[in-house]
């Protein structure tokens, strides 16, 4: 893929995000280009495939967003970057932005990578192919209230062993009560503290993560191997008196 783009835009500057979101993991992925898009410069050219639907009837994507453009499969894994930005997208069949020959197993190659090089070479995006509007939205678990308690649930875990959560830092104010703030996981209680170094050393503990939800963090070790816990599983956070 990076051949294909340096060899269609020379001058394209290439920054790997990640290589570590698991196989076939959409909402992994969707994950980490929602927490990183907006850090990059304008007119970057976001290129992401985690696409487990390749040689089917799933369409390729290429959307423009604000002052960026993300390019890759219509399965959700752009979606959470669009936020609440207005946006517009095209499906990626022109033949001409596309390899001369396209295999069934690797679109990356063939159709995401060069369509990406062409954007970063200044090419219209309308040239790419045909307007859309009815895109793929990944939903992300549900977070709700239970009378004096937020209810959510374990999105992801990061290549610490960090468990993101789908609560957000913002709610955490809507809680009653004047106590210390807490959560509960697994049978644990897990109590939220302001950083990771004023947790300690082999107990679980909460604090905001830099997405700006809450995750669950171990001092110098792996909540995910301490806890024995991970994606789907229940959380609840209080407040006390």
């Amino acid at each position: 893929m990076k051949g294909v783009i340096l060899s269609i835009c020379p001058s394209a500057r290439l920054v790997d995000l990640t290589h570590d979101v698991a196989p076939q993991d959409v909402l992994g992925g969707a994950l980490a280009l929602e927490s990183a898009v907006r850090f990059f410069p304008p007119a970057s050219v976001h290129l992401a495939v985690v696409d487990p639907g390749v040689g089917t009837a799933r369409r390729p994507l290429a959307i423009r967003i604000a002052d960026r453009y993300l390019v890759g499969p219509d399965n959700g894994l752009l979606s959470l970057a669009l936020g609440s930005d207005r946006w517009t997208a095209v499906s990626l069949t022109a033949p001409e932005y596309r390899l001369p020959e396209v295999s069934r197993t690797f679109h990356g190659r063939d159709i995401f990578a060069p369509a990406a090089a062409h954007l970063a070479a200044g090419v219209p995006m309308e040239r790419l192919g045909p307007p859309l509007v009815d895109l793929v939205r990944l939903p992300l678990p549900p977070f709700r209230v239970e009378g004096d308690r937020i209810v959510g649930e374990i999105l992801d875990a990061d290549r610490f062993g960090n468990l993101l959560t789908s609560i957000p830092a913002a709610r955490l104010d809507t809680l009653p009560g004047q106590g210390d703030t807490v959560l509960e996981v697994s049978g644990r209680v897990v109590r939220v503290v302001g950083s990771y170094d004023e947790g300690s050393e082999g107990i679980p503990a909460a604090v905001v993560g830099s997405t700006g939800r809450l995750e669950i963090f171990v001092k110098a070790a792996s909540a995910r191997d301490v806890m024995g816990t991970g994606r789907g599983t229940a959380i609840r956070v209080s407040r006390g008196e």
